[in-house]
């Protein structure tokens, strides 16, 4: 039996009151202030089997911390057992064979940055202190996405910690069943101390084109946008957005290329025949400069809420919904959150549907609507703003992103994230590895006899 006591840390074991605790149970978003019983900062796999083991002799719920960045606060358990695996944060590249070895407390930024002096890389996310490992076992979207994959398409092996503290590798060969399910399952079966990526010659270049239109212009705009995406090279990520200033809503357009920026540059002139915009940017950053560009977006001092969707489909009432964010009219409404799109596609569509747990690869815009604010008196109209955004575009969604979903959704949200086939297989994976849902502060799914 392990008990407090008993159980002894390679890394540190902290209480309400210790140096570092309150630093420990911060995380992205503001609003989420929980004082877990203790934090375990795991140095080691040693420690996180141990962890495991003694939330379980005292019966407390697990929360699992890597970047943070989960919007629902699932790491922080309120009177249970935090690991916090950002000890854990290594990386190691293997320029000849491609692979990076990645400790699954690291951060999107440390993996960049071990693998870009080679001219490696593979798909992060776009902010770089977002934690590889909750990023990853969601599904994993970034702007290499639609030439190499999701980074969950990358990962070669899994080393995961289960509910019963023992130690087992997932990969085509060992454990597939696992593997299929950890590939876009979320942290539903364990708690994954190593990932093993393939990297992909990336080169260290990218462009960036973004051009301003006021929103009342926008709708030819975005329709023009949408049809370039459909036929725009893989090196090409389309993205839009809108956004409220002080001269009124601007809708951006623009997209960003990872590769040569001459190579880039080729589909400026498509985009400048959109319209005559108010502003525009193109400008070249390296690839770990566009990693961190939306850093301080994410920075950690705000209150957060956000509402998503996929969408196949892009019609010009979806764009006039879009650009609306669900107000009245253009320049009606308050607390209005922004809202954005990304493209899919490309090398994501090439994966079999059925080859991972990850859904709805036939995706062509991840759609999101977000609101960051200060103040906790706006948080109940902040909230209902961006919901009443996302729902304007509900008519036309065709599932969500199940690392964009909402803590309020639920089981909802499971639905709209795996279709039913999928889903049930996921249910009977869960009730192989974690039958009594020790890990449960996730988007969690339920084992069948739950």
């Amino acid at each position: 039996m392990t008990t407090v006591t008993s159980a002894r840390f390679d890394g540190r074991l902290l209480t309400p009151g210790d140096p570092g605790y309150d630093a420990a149970r911060t995380i992205w978003n503001a609003m989420i202030d929980r004082r877990p019983r203790m934090i375990v900062r795991a140095a080691s796999v040693t420690d996180v089997v141990t962890a495991v083991r003694l939330a379980r002799e005292l019966d407390l719920e697990i929360g699992v911390r890597c970047g943070g960045h989960n919007v629902a606060g699932l790491a922080v358990p309120a009177d249970g057992l935090m690991i916090d695996l950002t000890p854990l944060n290594g990386v190691r590249v293997d320029p000849i064979r491609r692979h990076a070895r990645v400790q699954g407390g690291a951060l999107l930024g440390a993996l960049d940055r071990a693998s870009q002096p080679y001219g490696l890389a593979t798909t992060a996310g776009n902010v770089s202190h977002t934690g590889v490992g909750g990023l990853t076992l969601g599904g994993g979207m970034g702007w290499l996405a639609r030439q190499h994959g999701l980074a969950c398409d990358n990962v070669v092996s899994y080393t995961m910690v289960t509910a019963d503290g023992d130690v087992v590798t997932a990969s085509r060969t060992e454990n597939p069943d696992l593997y299929w399910g950890l590939r876009g399952g979320g942290g539903n079966f364990g708690i994954v101390t190593d990932f093993d990526f393939q990297l992909h010659h990336t080169g260290t270049q990218t462009l960036v084109a973004e051009f301003d239109f006021r929103a009342e212009d926008a709708v030819p705009v975005l329709e023009g946008w949408r049809d370039l995406n459909a036929v725009a090279p893989r090196q090409a990520t389309f993205t839009a957005d809108v956004h409220s200033t002080a001269i009124g809503p601007i809708a951006t357009v623009g997209f960003v290329w990872v590769g040569d920026p001459a190579q880039g540059r080729r589909l400026l002139p498509a985009m400048r025949a959109l319209g005559r915009p108010v502003a525009e940017r193109v400008t070249t950053p390296s690839y770990l400069e566009l990693q961190q560009r939306d850093d301080t977006t994410g920075g950690h001092a705000y209150r957060r809420y956000s509402s998503a969707h996929y969408l196949r489909q892009f019609p010009t009432a979806a764009i006039e919904a879009f650009l609306l964010r669900g107000a009245s009219d253009l320049h009606a409404g308050t607390y209005l959150p922004g809202v954005g799109l990304q493209a899919h596609g490309g090398a994501i569509a090439d994966v079999a549907d059925a080859d991972a747990a990850f859904s709805l690869r036939g995706t062509t815009f991840e759609f999101g609507a977000g609101s960051r604010w200060t103040e906790p008196s706006e948080d109940d109209p902040r909230m209902a703003a961006a919901r009443t955004a996302g729902a304007a575009l509900d008519p036309y969604a065709d599932g969500v992103y199940v690392n964009s979903l909402a803590a309020d959704e639920g089981q909802r949200g499971l639905r709209r994230a795996y279709p039913a086939v999928k889903l049930a297989r996921l249910t009977a994976l869960k009730t192989v590895w974690d039958p009594q849902n020790i890990f449960h502060l996730n988007h969690n799914i339920r084992p069948s006899h739950a």
